[in-house]
């Protein structure tokens, strides 16, 4: 059964938009990320620390005070 113009149509803009919605998608996130790389290191690493054991650390520290939290529960 052949599919009919406003099918193809609908689907090629359907990719498209698709598409478009994940290159902006991606471009934000990296944003993201790299504002946040910069935060970590200028604030929140210790002396001779990466980033990302920092980010590793803070990691968990906060699954640490979650535990206690929900222990005092």
């Amino acid at each position: 059964m052949a599919k009919s113009k406003i099918i193809k149509a609908n689907e090629k803009i359907a990719e498209k938009v698709t598409s478009g919605f994940q290159k902006v998608s991606d471009t934000v996130v990296s944003g993201y990320l790299k504002i946040e790389d910069k935060f970590v290191d200028q604030y929140l690493t210790k002396e001779g620390e990466s980033v990302e054991e920092a980010k590793k650390r803070i990691h968990k520290e906060q699954e640490e005070k979650k535990g206690s939290a929900s222990n005092k529960r």
